[in-house]
């Protein structure tokens, strides 16, 4: 085997490695929070010896703020197409809690790991949470701020509404993890999410910057 060959197949095992680490431990998350998971039971669910894990991270820190990143890379496509989502503000409104619903069912490990650690115990993932959502809120207050109805808004206004519809994102999010599998309890939350969509929007419209 080439030199070239040795590298490359390295670097494939190297990446099956992460991955089983980031997937194990996004398995050990799905009933507890990060800061009670010890790296000897991701090591030990992800089928590798303790001393590979700091060939990848430097400590469930680390790790954490990983999944902060791959959790949010979905979360940030979800926003995008909200945000160019046509049509008035309720069909945009179902748009955007479809899009949360899909999110839900696709990734529900990754949208239970943010729920539950943007206030959890680990100031770094933590603070990487805020700092995303900090971006979120920014790309929802652009394009609010071109929007008729909030153009000539303060710009503390703008960001006020951007950050109060981040946060239902995440509430509405949170409400389908919760819900069980049946029909009528996730027609229940998208009933809700929209009901409070419409409000908010209703408080849009009269809001006097």
């Amino acid at each position: 085997m080439s030199a070239r060959a040795e590298t490359g197949l390295r670097e494939t095992q190297r990446r099956r490695t992460r991955r089983a680490l980031l997937d194990a431990a996004l398995s050990e998350l799905a009933e507890r929070s990060l800061g009670s998971l010890g790296l000897r039971e991701v090591t030990r669910a992800a089928g590798v010896a303790p001393t590979a894990f700091y060939r990848h991270f430097r400590g469930m820190d680390e790790l954490g703020t990983v999944l902060v990143e791959e959790a949010l890379a979905s979360l940030h496509g979800t926003v995008r197409e909200i945000l160019a989502a046509t049509g008035d503000a309720e069909r945009r409104g179902e748009a955007a809690v479809r899009l949360i619903a899909e999110l839900v069912r696709d990734r529900p490990a990754h949208v239970r790991f943010l729920v539950r650690e943007r206030h959890g115990g680990v100031p770094a993932v933590r603070e990487a949470i805020a700092a995303q959502l900090d971006v979120l809120a920014y790309e929802t207050g652009v394009a609010l701020g071109s929007d008729p109805v909030s153009a000539d808004w303060d710009k503390d206004d703008v960001t006020m509404l951007s950050r109060l519809l981040v946060d239902h994102m995440f509430m509405t999010a949170s409400a389908f993890l919760t819900a069980s599998l049946r029909e009528e309890d996730w027609s229940a939350a998208t009933g809700t999410a929209l009901a409070q969509l419409r409000l908010i929007h209703l408080g849009r419209v009269h809001w006097a910057s």
